[in-house]
């Protein structure tokens, strides 16, 4: 028999177990009532939608089919009692994204120990203030000194592939971007040469995938919703480990520089700024700074969405051209054009190649790097179309769902980067197009990030010829950028240059 001190114990966590269950039931009912006007695909009484998703590469293809039955939005339920409502249109987007209202409480909140509480998921006076002291780092003045560490790390990767294009093979060329894009931050971001291109496998890179795939783990596996479940399980000693290496790379590179590095006058003297030197400059109205931890934040989600996502850019767009050879060939032409018999692009280049840059634009149609965003409404808010959410809602946007709306876009799933020629873009709604979201919570990097995709597509394509391996087709798949389950096959030869 029990002790009674411990029949008292479990007595009490049933009751406490009871009245959470009844709470959350109470809650759902609360959201079937507020989302009826917002019809959504049949659903399962305990999974929700969530065993629609196969994760095998046809997931993002779901949501599109969905979208045409149910124009505009409709629900989606992620187990019995988290719902969002997925919007997927131009007009609806314009009302959520310019708002400023926070990122949502429930799949943000998982990244939170690994990225810690910095813009991309901060809310109130504290993102305002970041975003504000973080916004000078950004400008055109800082960004130009990085073309050049751009164009280095870009070249190094290239060299590496010259292996690749004396075989008729095909080779899984994302893990290779992503060590280029890892190497291209901590130069410009915190002016470090890791080398980690040319040393064996990155320590770093391996936890970023480790944790993508655990944080979706996470969002799929109800249970681990709760922070004890998730922190017992096996999953969970695996997340806190791949965020101790994610962390122990930051604080390894430039810890000393936290430490020391605080008179602007000395930092300024040693080089260009990169964006570390922003972050310990940075000083608001009051001359107040930022904290060691907020720092620590920053860095922690320029490091990961500096890199991982833009390598996908690149990835998926050096594949859509590989697919589309008669697109490839016009940006060559473009390109050798542009550098005038120079391998390496510079500043002044990157307004020489418009047609790259449109394809580029359409690549990122197809493929968001970020595929889709959530937010959580603290206000209730309105559409145009007299639809209403009540305060307390999730509202995830669907970019690739956007993207691919064939109410939007002819033939969505075509490539054709005359979509984006000037006249043709003006006809279009300005959030028909978001793949670094849109309104005052847009992405504060986009135009690192571009200038950063168009370097390394015009070097590669100056450099090598791209073409698709029929046989190794890639499978969407979303995790917190978009991945393929099967990696990017491509195959490369040496562009010839002789007339």
């Amino acid at each position: 028999m029990f002790p009674q001190n411990q029949w008292h114990r479990l007595w009490c966590s049933l009751v406490y177990v009871i009245l959470k269950i009844s709470k959350l039931i109470v809650k759902r009912n609360e959201w079937i009532r507020a989302l009826e006007t917002f019809p959504g695909p049949p659903k399962h009484w305990l999974f929700g939608h969530v065993r629609e998703f196969k994760e095998d590469g046809t997931d993002m293809y779901k949501v599109v089919k969905w979208g045409e039955s149910y124009p505009l939005a409709f629900q989606m339920w992620f187990g019995p009692f988290v719902s969002f409502l997925n919007i997927h249109h131009p007009d609806y987007v314009k009302t959520i994204l310019a708002s400023t209202e926070p990122k949502d409480d429930f799949l943000y909140r998982f990244l939170i120990p690994w990225i810690g509480d910095g813009l991309l998921v901060s809310e109130g006076q504290k993102w305002f203030r970041h975003r504000r002291l973080l916004t000078p780092g950004f400008h055109y003045d800082v960004l130009k000194p990085y073309v050049k560490l751009m164009a280095d790390s870009a070249k190094t990767m290239l060299d590496k592939w010259e292996t690749h294009s004396k075989s008729d093979e095909s080779f899984e060329l994302f893990e290779h971007v992503s060590l280029m894009t890892l190497d291209s931050i901590m130069k410009c971001a915190f002016s470090s040469n890791t080398n980690c291109q040319t040393v064996g496998t990155n320590t770093y890179i391996k936890a970023v995938y480790e944790l993508s795939d655990l944080v979706n783990v996470r969002f799929r596996i109800f249970p681990y919703h709760s922070e004890w479940i998730f922190q017992l399980s096996p999953h969970g000693y695996k997340y806190r480990k791949a965020c101790n290496v994610a962390h122990k790379e930051i604080i390894r590179k430039r810890k000393e520089a936290l430490k020391d590095e605080k008179e602007l006058g000395r930092i300024q003297a040693k080089r260009n700024l990169d964006f570390l030197d922003i972050l310990l400059c940075a000083r608001d109205e009051d001359q107040q700074g930022l904290s060691d931890e907020a720092i620590r934040a920053e860095v922690d989600t320029f490091m990961f969405e500096g890199h991982d996502t833009t390598a996908s850019g690149i990835s998926w767009t050096l594949y859509s051209l590989a697919c589309n050879p008669e697109h490839q060939q016009i940006c060559r032409d473009e390109v050798i054009s542009a550098l005038e018999g120079r391998d390496t692009m510079e500043w002044e280049d990157l307004s020489k190649i418009p047609y790259t840059t449109m394809c580029i634009k359409e690549s990122l149609r197809l493929y968001p790097p970020v595929p889709g965003i959530s937010r959580k409404i603290t206000k209730p808010i309105t559409f145009f179309d007299g639809r209403t959410v009540p305060e307390g809602c999730l509202v995830g946007t669907s970019i690739f769902g956007i993207h691919r709306n064939a109410t939007v876009w002819e033939d969505p799933n075509a490539f054709d980067p005359l979509r984006f020629l000037p006249e043709n873009s003006a006809k279009r709604s300005p959030h028909a197009f978001v793949p670094f979201s849109a309104g005052p919570r847009n992405c504060i990097g986009q135009n690192f990030a571009m200038n950063e995709m168009k370097v390394v597509v015009a070097q590669t394509l100056k450099r090598y010829q791209l073409t698709e391996d029929p046989m190794k087709k890639p499978k969407m798949i979303p995790r917190l950028v978009l991945r393929s389950l099967n990696g990017i096959h491509l195959k490369i030869k040496p562009v010839n240059l002789e007339p």
